[in-house]
């Protein structure tokens, strides 16, 4: 079995800010605490035993470096792919979250959290990104068949890979930063969603995946 084991970038927002939506557009750093939630992570593999055959992470910046701070010296490199880059949101992009609601409703919002309906304006570019993730699993399922894959992400692009896989998490799609989640592939259509939305420390004792 493949595993892959999908991140969400840690914080780019400091505590206290209050929220924005931020895309493609919007090329953010980590902030202090982001990094410390990158590193977590890290350490939470390693103590786990989890090694990674390949790497991957979308274009920006605060994606790359979750994934650097993740494997630290550890090889293989970061390799990017636009299909992990984070999703437009239109005329939205940086607008405090009030703001946005106000403008779409809270029923389009409803519908892109469970049913991964763009709001009115948003490029999220759904086709291409099922078709890559499913390109990539096969692909990936049968170079490394028995091989783990980091792929860091963002919440919004993050949720393809549930629509290529046709999984679905019982708590919804919602991915928090510093949060991961474990999909096993085997070969054809056979996909198993073993987490979704953990952070390290709310798993005890040894990972049932590993």
């Amino acid at each position: 079995m493949t595993r892959l084991v999908i991140v969400r970038h840690g914080n780019t927002f400091e505590a206290g800010e209050a929220p924005r939506r931020i895309g493609a557009r919007t090329d953010l750093p980590l902030t202090g605490t982001g990094v410390e939630q990158a590193r977590a992570l890290g350490r939470h593999f390693a103590a786990n035993g989890v090694r990674f055959d390949r790497v991957l992470a979308g274009e920006l910046q605060r994606t790359r470096a979750t994934a650097a701070e993740i494997v630290g010296e550890q090889a293989p490199a970061v390799e990017t792919v636009a299909f992990l880059t984070e999703i437009d949101h239109g005329p939205d992009e940086g607008q405090p979250e009030a703001e946005v609601v106000a403008r779409l409703g809270s029923e389009a919002i409803a519908l892109w959290e469970t049913e991964r309906v763009a709001p009115d304006g948003w490029e999220v570019g759904a086709q291409w990104r099922v078709s890559a993730w499913r390109e990539f699993v096969e692909r990936t399922a049968e170079e490394l068949p028995e091989g783990t894959i980091l792929l860091v992400t963002s919440n919004g692009a993050a949720r393809f890979a549930l629509a290529a896989l046709g999984l679905k998490p019982g708590a919804g799609m919602k991915f928090r930063t510093g949060s991961y989640g474990v999909v096993e592939v085997g070969g054809g259509a056979d996909f198993r969603l073993l987490a979704w939305d953990v952070r390290p420390g709310e798993t005890s004792g040894e990972l049932g995946w590993v």
